[in-house]
C-alpha cells in the first residue's frame, strides 16, 4: 500500500520575550511553520533550513512576515500513489488510460517525472499508438526527455512498480487528494500575502478568498459529478414529463408580466436575463416591478444590487408602485389623504417580503459573487438583480485599460454566477445612442454597449422602449403616451418579438398592455 510521505518540519528552540511589551504574535510566529509558495503543480520538494535565531521572527505587526525558506514543511504528496497511476496505465492501458484522461491533469502530479510520463503517455494513446515500456521509452528518447525523468530504469521501475492494475482507482483518489490539499494550501499562502501586502481593502481580499475557495470546490463537485448520458436522459424525459403534465402553466419564476412570461416561460435557474435600454426609459422600474413580483407574490427571496440608486430612493420607488399611488406627490410631500392606507398596506406586505438590497457603488464582479453565495446559502435566493452592468468593474489587472475586456469579465461572470447558484440573474445595461438616429428610436441587439461578450452570454435579451420620447411632435406624443415595448430581441431556447405594455409614470411601474386596458 502506498505511503504518504511527509518530511518533519524543523524544531526550534523558543526564547521568552525580553519584554512586555514586545507584540505577542512574535511568539506565535516562532510556533507556527509557514506555508511553502509553490504553485498547485509546483513540483519541487521543500528544502529543510536550519534553526535560526529567534530575535529574527520577532517583528512588529505592520512588517511582512517570515520568509518561507526560514520554516519548510513539505507539501502533501503521495509519489507511490503517482508511481501506481502510471504503472497501471502501462500494464491496461485499454482499461485505465481512458479514466486518468476523464479524472487527472498532469499538475495532479508532485513529481516532475511522474508529471512528464503521464502527458507522454496520454500523448501516445491520443495518437492511437500502442503502449507499454518499449514504446514509452522510444517517445522519451525522441524528444529528449530521457533524462528528466531518471532514465531507462525509472520507466522499468515504474512498469513493475504494481503487481497489476486491479487498484488503479484507489491511486488516483490518492493523487487527487493529495493535489487537492496542495490546491488549498497555495490558495491561502496567495490570501496571506494579500493580507500582509496591504494592496487591498480588506473586504476585497476577504471577497477574493471566498472566490478561490468556492472554485476549488466547485470543480471537485463538477467533477464528481459528471454522470453518463443515460442519467442526463431520463433527467431529460423527467423534465419532459413534468411539463406535460403543468402544460399551459409558466415552467419558471412568473416575472408577473402575462406576456413576457408566454414568451420566455418564466425565469428558470442559471439564465442571464438582460434588459436594456436608453437612460430614463424604464429599466429600474420594469426590475423592480418583477422584484415585488417575485418576493411579495410569490414569496421568494430576492437579491438586488443597485449601483445607481440608494436603497432609501428603491424602498420608495417599491412603495408607491405597490400602493398605486402618485409617486411625484408622495417625493414633493404632497399626497393625497387616500394615500397613506394604501401606503401603509405596501408596507406592510413589503416588510413581510425577503428583498435584501446592496448599494455598494461600483462594485467588482468578484465581490457581487461572494455577496450573492453567503445570500444563497444563508437565505436561499432564488433571483439576482444587478442595476445596472456598466458601472461594475473588474480586478484583474488585464481589464484596467481596456473596457472591452473588463465588461467581457463582468458579463462571464455574471453568467457564472447564475450556473453556481442555479438562480436566475437578471441584468440591466445601456444601449448606445444609435436608438436615436432611427426613426421611431427602435433599438437592436447590436446597440448593447460592449456588445459583443453581452450577447454571446446573455440567455435573453429585452430592449425596452416607450415610443412618446421619440415623438415627432406633441400631438403623437400625446397619442403614444403610457406606450412601451418590451422587445426580445434573443432567446437561446425560445422565439423572439414585442411584448407591448403600459406605462404609469406616475405609479412608476409597468403592466401589461392588454390587461390595463380591460381595466
Amino acid at each position: 500500500m502506498p505511503e504518504d510521505s511527509t518530511d518533519p518540519a524543523p524544531s526550534q528552540d523558543q526564547d521568552p520575550p525580553e519584554s512586555l511589551d514586545e507584540p505577542l504574535v512574535a511568539l506565535a510566529a516562532e510556533d507556527a511553520p509557514e506555508l511553502q509558495t509553490h504553485d498547485i503543480g509546483d513540483p519541487r520538494p521543500a528544502s529543510t533550513s536550519p534553526s535560526r535565531d529567534n530575535q529574527r521572527l520577532r517583528r512588529p505587526l505592520d512588517e511582512n512576515p517570515p520568509n518561507a525558506q526560514e520554516i519548510s514543511r513539505a507539501l502533501p504528496n503521495n509519489a507511490d500513489a503517482e508511481k501506481g497511476v502510471l504503472s497501471a496505465m502501462l500494464q491496461s492501458p485499454r482499461e485505465n488510460i481512458g479514466d486518468a484522461v476523464e479524472k487527472l491533469k498532469p499538475e495532479a502530479f508532485y513529481v516532475p517525472a511522474h508529471a512528464t510520463l503521464f502527458e507522454l503517455i496520454l500523448k501516445l494513446y491520443d495518437s492511437g499508438q500502442p503502449i507499454d515500456a518499449i514504446t514509452l521509452q522510444e517517445a522519451l528518447l525522441r524528444e529528449n526527455l530521457m533524462d528528466k525523468v531518471g532514465g531507462p530504469a525509472a520507466v522499468l521501475e515504474i512498469m513493475d512498480f504494481i503487481p497489476d492494475a486491479s487498484h488503479f482507482d484507489f491511486y488516483v483518489d490518492l493523487v487527487l487528494e493529495k493535489a487537492l490539499l496542495r490546491r488549498i494550501i497555495s490558495t491561502c499562502t496567495d490570501s496571506i500575502k494579500s493580507a500582509y501586502s496591504h494592496e487591498m481593502e480588506p473586504e476585497q481580499i476577504l471577497a477574493q478568498v471566498e472566490v478561490d475557495i468556492m472554485d476549488i470546490g466547485n470543480e471537485r463537485n463538477s467533477a464528481v459529478a459528471q454522470g453518463d448520458m443515460l442519467s442526463h436522459v431520463m433527467s431529460a424525459i423527467e423534465a419532459i414529463q413534468e411539463t406535460f403534465e403543468n402544460r399551459g402553466k409558466v415552467q419558471g419564476i412568473p416575472t408577473g408580466f402575462v406576456d413576457i412570461d408566454k414568451q420566455i416561460n418564466g425565469m428558470t435557474p442559471g439564465q442571464m436575463i438582460i434588459i436594456a435600454a436608453r437612460p430614463s426609459m424604464g429599466k429600474t422600474s420594469l426590475a423592480m416591478n418583477i422584484a415585488e413580483h417575485v418576493a411579495v407574490e410569490q414569496e421568494l427571496p430576492v437579491a438586488i444590487f443597485s449601483l445607481e440608486m440608494t436603497t432609501q430612493d428603491l424602498v420608495q420607488r417599491l412603495l408607491c408602485s405597490r400602493a398605486r399611488v402618485n409617486g411625484q406627490n408622495i417625493r414633493s410631500g404632497m399626497p393625497e389623504q387616500q394615500d397613506f392606507p394604501k401606503l401603509m398596506k405596501a408596507a406592510d406586505e413589503l416588510a413581510k417580503a425577503k428583498m435584501f438590497i446592496d448599494e455598494t457603488p461600483s462594485i467588482s464582479i468578484m465581490e457581487m459573487r461572494a455577496k450573492a453565495r453567503r445570500l444563497k446559502q444563508k437565505e436561499d435566493i432564488q433571483l439576482v438583480i444587478v442595476d445596472y452592468l456598466q458601472l461594475m468593474r473588474s480586478t484583474t489587472r488585464r481589464a484596467q485599460d481596456n473596457r472591452q475586456l473588463e465588461i467581457s469579465e463582468i458579463s462571464s461572470g455574471l453568467k457564472a454566477l447564475a450556473k453556481e447558484l442555479e438562480v436566475p440573474v437578471i441584468v440591466l445595461a445601456q444601449v448606445n445612442r444609435n436608438p436615436e438616429e432611427r426613426k421611431g428610436g427602435r433599438p437592436r441587439l447590436s446597440d448593447l454597449r460592449e456588445s459583443g461578450s453581452l450577447e454571446q452570454d446573455a440567455d435573453v435579451v429585452g430592449l425596452l422602449m416607450r415610443p412618446e420620447r421619440y415623438a415627432d411632435d406633441d400631438d403623437e406624443s400625446a397619442d403614444l403616451e403610457g406606450e412601451a415595448t418590451f422587445i426580445i430581441a434573443k432567446q437561446r431556447s425560445g422565439p423572439i418579438g414585442d411584448v407591448p405594455l403600459i406605462f404609469i409614470s406616475d405609479q412608476v411601474r409597468f403592466a401589461d398592455r392588454a390587461r390595463e386596458s380591460e381595466h
